[in-house]
């Protein structure tokens, strides 16, 4: 069984790992487990899917002000849409989310990190297209 966590409540499920492709509801919302848009974390939300689920966690680290990150916006949601359910994708505001942000020294952003079983795997700064993007993430998955 592969542990996931449902981007809605943040709950950990399992999930076969022949099934993981057919998608599935959480356990305790009812929810589908995979969307195919990127999951907005806290530091609750961010404990679950980096540390306690099993798929690795791509996390776009931006700011609303930022042009670059607004710039990567759209792209970052068509990974989501072509990554998952192999990768859960997604945003930590690091305006609001400042614990987050000094955690991993963000500096500057856009700053994407790979995160495995609760490991940073990799990490690059700066807006980048949908085939660059898949293909940073596949080199590390």
């Amino acid at each position: 069984m592969i542990q996931v966590g449902c981007p809605h409540c943040h709950a950990l499920n399992r999930v076969p790992p022949d099934k993981l492709a057919a998608g599935g509801k959480c356990g305790r919302c009812h929810q589908a487990l995979f969307v195919g848009v990127p999951v907005t974390l806290n530091e609750q939300g961010f404990a679950c899917h980096a540390v306690q689920a099993d798929i690795p966690l791509l996390v776009d680290f931006w700011a609303e002000w930022c042009g670059p990150c607004q710039m990567m916006a759209p792209i970052f949601e068509q990974a989501a849409q072509q990554l998952e359910p192999r990768v859960r994708v997604a945003k930590v505001d690091t305006d609001k989310e400042q614990n987050l942000a000094g955690q991993f020294g963000i500096r500057s952003i856009p700053t994407l990190i790979l995160f495995r079983r609760g490991k940073e795997a990799a990490r690059t700064t700066g807006a980048m297209g949908l085939p660059q993007l898949l293909q940073w993430v596949q080199q590390y998955i």
